[in-house]
């Protein structure tokens, strides 16, 4: 008894697209893209789950989905963006030309005003970052890095734990990723002591007797707000 996978999961990425609508929301302007770039594993399944609710919100979502699950949750997240129109991708892409973007913005060559992060989770280790996201991770921080002089620079939002991170000790392989936004879930770990930009928690889900056994301190969540920037 009590929440499932699925349940957690859901609440999970329900928190990171508010976290991500919260902080793109700010600069206004025209519609925002987001690039959501997910894993294997529940952190993958975090992101898909966040792409779905984003276009919910108002946002045009992208996937970059190296490495697709064969468990049965994870291909009914698919099945579930796939049914909201949202182009899932191999890899990410690094220019105009293989893009996919819609409508008018192929033309332009569209640039993606987010990038999440949704790759690796709380249960990886300090070791490098293993193929095909070690290149996803590369890429993700040379879009950063390109597009830092520019007046509205891509911003990149990890989700739990920056991809490639000790969950502990931080970047202990030296990847160079260094997100702009954090979005904790549950509460935050160790390795967000080195993080440095915006700080997120999310996943107000969790009964009072088990934050208590686990000495968890839940954040004062604002009214019906399912993240609270710290």
């Amino acid at each position: 008894p009590g929440f499932s996978l699925e349940q957690l999961m859901e609440l999970a990425g329900l928190s990171v697209a508010e976290a991500v609508y919260d902080v793109a929301a700010e600069e206004g302007g025209k519609k925002k893209h987001v690039l959501l770039v997910c894993g294997p594993g529940n952190n993958g399944g975090d992101g898909l789950v966040a792409a779905r609710h984003l276009v919910h919100f108002g946002f045009d979502a992208t996937i970059a989905y190296p490495k697709r699950s064969s468990k049965p949750h994870f291909i009914n997240l698919v099945k579930q963006c796939e049914d909201m129109n949202i182009p899932i991708l191999d890899s990410i892409p690094m220019d105009s030309s293989n893009n996919n973007n819609i409508g008018e913005e192929e033309e332009e060559g569209y640039n993606y005003d987010v990038i999440v992060d949704a790759i690796f989770g709380f249960s990886f280790r300090g070791t490098a970052p293993r193929e095909p996201y070690a290149t996803a991770i590369a890429n993700m921080v040379t879009l950063q890095y390109q597009t830092q002089q520019q007046s509205k620079p891509i911003l990149l939002v990890s989700v739990d734990v920056p991809s490639g991170w000790d969950v502990d000790g931080g970047d202990l392989t030296g990847t160079g990723f260094c997100p702009d936004v954090l979005v904790s879930l549950t509460a935050p770990k160790l390795s967000s002591k080195k993080f440095k930009g915006r700080h997120f928690v999310g996943g107000r889900f969790l009964p009072p007797a088990i934050a208590e056994k686990y000495g968890i301190k839940m954040p004062p969540y604002p009214g019906k707000s399912q993240v609270m920037e710290i």
